[in-house]
């Protein structure tokens, strides 16, 4: 291949190139513009987006505006006002500071500008379309800034064939629209998604902000954390350890206001649960950090989401500690001892709260029991299978020489243990059965079969029940409303990120109808960002795994022989839809072994 010579690339050519490491879908030009507003001094800021952004995105603020003279430069490759020298790097306080978004914006958009400053007595208008001023004026208008993106990627379509359907643009577009609302609760946020309102928070704090996004049922699981130094402040919540859940979408980590991702201090906020939360659940975490910006590096990517600490070891120490103690004077506030009026130091690796007890968190009372010393029992070659291929059928096959010979023998007696087991006798030793994934597998062959032959069972409510979502929720449910309807729902819109629920599926426990359906969605959301399912197939799941008896639950000898019976009507009942086990079997020459009879 013959070499071209080295040449200075075109601006507009160099500035698209930039634009991909700064925008990469409609989210970006959001979390951007709404930086810009953060950085102005905005007390409130309105985001208004038409198709998930694809067609428009435009941010009006109140903030301090920008001069005439200064309108073309602000959209100009590293053009900004937030730094000046070297130095500055090392005193970062504002979210923008790199001057590439309004260029790079500009760039792979039509936008269109009106902004002023309250000195000011006309308002400047500028006009931009692919890098190319179009148009630049004077017109009347109020202070502040209003910038509409228009079109994005339009000079650029192979980029726009990465756009993820509107429901995926949407949720992440509104989970930039949460973090900054949650972290600045001192500012109004107005959010409208085709000409419909679906947010709207005045002035606050941070306790009424995670009340109106939430619900203030959600803010009663939350416990407050709070701890202050001279080089490290931490405040903000975390959850109760009993209301985890599968899912790291409520995970909020602020530094300095500005939204983070950073592995050390999640790993520190889960060490600080200790093992009071399952393997493989999440709790609830809204933590902001204040640090001197000289002690953090924000300038790793151009995102800004990834930074560096000068020590991360006591930045580790030290958030692990906060969310223990947090926990701890939720479980007993006698174990938190306080000298002198000062509360205990976290000088030391090992100020670790030892007791995390609380009479009403059956959790903790089944991990203390999960304790006692057990036995291993030796598997055979079909317990042997990898569980975690999640091909059921295929992993089915390995059991079916056995399925006769692990029918209970009639007239025999079963039994529940510890309200989570089903113990029973077969024909060559015994068999446990998990209630909960055995009802999963139930009810997942159900669902799957209500999607073929549209013959749903339908339970009526005796009072219509009103379910309030946030509107990433209600967006989602939407999108799940007409296959919810074939599992058995009865369902329909009712005003703001409200559906009326007058119907459930047969299976639904009554009166947990709602609560149901919120665990459907969230259920749904984790398995569409861990693994790769059929929306239909990742509906199912979720239902069945939402909607089946619990461990806990409480059931009747004929309760049981009934699970048993559908249990071993369905094509696939030896995993659940996971490919977890739904039974084990002991061998009577296994139990035999064990008290040294053979």
């Amino acid at each position: 291949m013959k070499i071209k010579p080295i040449q200075i690339l075109e601006e507009s050519l160099a500035n698209k190139i930039a634009a991909g490491e700064v925008i990469q879908r409609p989210e970006a030009v959001v979390k951007e513009l709404i930086e810009n507003s953060l950085d102005s001094g905005a007390t409130k800021i309105s985001i208004i987006i038409k198709q998930a952004g694809k067609e428009s995105i435009q941010i009006i603020d109140n903030g301090s505006g920008i001069p005439n003279k200064e309108v073309a430069t602000a959209f100009t490759r590293h053009a900004t006002s937030k730094i000046s020298k070297l130095e500055d790097l090392s005193n970062i306080l504002t979210f923008g500071f790199r001057g590439e978004a309004l260029a790079s914006i500009a760039s792979v958009s039509q936008v269109e500008m009106l902004t002023r400053t309250s000195d000011e007595d006309i308002t400047s208008k500028i006009i931009i379309h692919g890098s190319k001023i179009i148009e630049q004026s004077k017109v009347s208008g109020e202070s502040g800034t209003s910038i509409t993106v228009n079109n994005l990627f339009y000079n650029t379509p192979a980029r726009r064939q990465f756009f993820k359907s509107n429901t995926t643009e949407f949720k992440h577009i509104y989970d930039v629209i949460e973090r900054a609302a949650l972290s600045n609760p001192e500012i109004a946020f107005q959010f409208i998604s085709d000409d419909e309102e679906l947010l709207n928070v005045t002035k606050s704090n941070l306790n009424e902000r995670i009340s109106n996004l939430f619900g203030d049922v959600f803010f009663d699981t939350l416990l407050p954390i709070s701890e202050e130094t001279e080089l490290l402040t931490v405040g903000g919540f975390v959850g109760k350890p009993e209301f985890s859940k599968k899912t790291k979408s409520t995970q909020y980590l602020f530094l300095n206001n500005r939204f983070i991702i950073n592995r050390t201090i999640s790993h520190a906020i889960y060490s600080g649960y200790e093992h009071l939360i399952v393997k493989g659940n999440f709790p609830f975490v809204l933590i902001n950090l204040k640090i001197n910006p000289a002690k953090v590096d924000v300038n790793v990517h151009p995102s800004k989401l990834e930074v560096k600490f000068l020590d991360e070891s006591m930045i580790y120490k030290f958030v692990m500690s906060v969310v223990r103690k947090g926990i701890a004077q939720h479980a007993n506030p006698q174990i938190i001892q306080q000298s002198n009026g000062q509360q205990e130091s976290f000088d030391t690796e090992n100020n670790v709260v030892q007791n995390f007890a609380s009479s009403s968190d059956k959790l903790i009372q089944s991990i203390i029991e999960s304790n006692i010393p057990s036995i291993p029992l030796q598997s055979n070659k079909a317990d042997e299978v990898n569980l975690k291929n999640t091909e059921s059928e295929k992993f089915s096959q390995q059991y079916e020489h056995v399925k006769k010979d692990q029918q209970i023998e009639e007239g025999m007696s079963i039994w529940q243990i510890h309200n989570k087991y089903i113990l029973a006798q077969i024909k060559s030793g015994i068999m446990i059965i998990d209630q909960h994934v055995a009802h999963e597998r139930i009810l997942y062959e159900k669902a799957t079969q209500n999607f073929e032959n549209h013959l749903p069972t339908t339970q009526h409510l005796l009072f219509t029940q009103t379910l309030h979502l946030t509107p990433n929720d209600f967006a989602l449910m939407k999108e799940l409303a007409p296959d919810l309807i074939k599992l058995g729902f009865e369902m329909k819109e009712f005003g703001k990120n409200t559906f009326a629920i007058d119907g459930v599926p047969a299976d639904v426990k009554p009166g947990k109808e709602s609560t149901i359906v919120q665990e459907i969605l969230s259920e749904y959301r984790h398995n569409q960002n861990q693994i790769k399912l059929d929306s239909r197939d990742n509906l199912a799941k979720s239902f069945a795994c939402k909607s089946a008896i619990k461990a806990g639950d409480s059931l009747t000898e004929n309760e049981m022989r009934l699970l048993i019976d559908q249990l071993f009507a369905t094509k696939v009942p030896y995993v659940c839809p996971h490919g977890r086990p739904v039974m084990i079997k002991i061998s009577i020459h296994e139990l035999d072994k064990r008290f040294f009879r053979t």
